[in-house]
């Protein structure tokens, strides 16, 4: 089974941290920028697709920077062992530890 299927916020939480941390590819940030009108009628509520996620989440607007403080934490001790970290696995990670009942 798709990870996603029946799932769509799933992948926008998922950007959202990916976003965070910087490794949201420009093609991606794109597409949801396109999808903002869509998303703020879905949700009604308006403004960019990074505030869409975060009004459904009720996140504090502090927390892109936590998650950018946990994943550079990540990131330094995987260095320290030589192992390699994926921004895409991490947000899945993240989200799946975090927001278990998203995922």
């Amino acid at each position: 089974m798709n990870r996603y299927e029946g799932k769509p916020f799933l992948r926008l939480l998922e950007c959202y941290i990916l976003s965070a941390i910087g490794h949201l590819d420009e093609g991606q940030r794109a597409a949801l920028q396109a999808m903002e009108p869509k998303l703020a009628g879905v949700y009604q509520t308006g403004g960019t697709w990074l505030e869409i996620v975060g009004d459904q989440m009720d996140f504090p607007e502090t927390l892109p920077q936590k998650i950018r403080e946990i994943w550079e934490s990540n990131l330094a001790k995987a260095r320290q062992s030589g192992m390699p970290v994926d921004p895409t696995e991490f947000a899945m990670a993240f989200v799946d530890q975090n927001f278990p009942d998203i995922g």
